[in-house]
């Protein structure tokens, strides 16, 4: 009994020490977009590093190929879109990108809202 008890004791801190992904951030762009590019530029590279890019991995449709299995709450018609999506469906939602300054606050935001996301401590300086 004893083993059986470390076994799952070690087991169980396993699994909490794993990331879990909740929700992922889909990038609705098209060919000839100046704003992803923009984005591209300003935000792609970083991302993934981010506390919010590790939350909510990034992936990209294309707007005039959007997969089927994607559920949104209504039609894509602006590029960038940025869709919050959890198990195939739309639960937010940022449109355009107007810049850095606009996307990181309103990204932040939009998970806190709609995810277990907890913001990281903000530095002064």
């Amino acid at each position: 009994m004893f083993k059986l008890n470390n076994l799952f004791a070690s087991a169980l801190s396993i699994c909490l020490a794993l990331p879990v992904t909740a929700a992922d951030l889909v990038m609705v762009e098209q060919t000839g977009c100046s704003w992803c590019e923009k984005w591209n530029n300003e935000i792609g590279p970083i991302y993934p590093k981010t506390s919010e890019g590790k939350f909510a991995p990034l992936s990209r449709v294309d707007l005039r190929n959007m997969p089927s299995a994607l559920k949104v709450a209504r039609r894509v018609t602006f590029t960038p879109t940025f869709l919050l999506v959890e198990d195939g469906q739309e639960i937010g939602r940022l449109e355009g990108y107007p810049g850095e300054d606009f996307f990181w606050p309103v990204l932040e935001q939009l998970l806190i809202k709609h995810t277990d996301y907890i913001a990281p401590p903000k530095i002064n300086g």
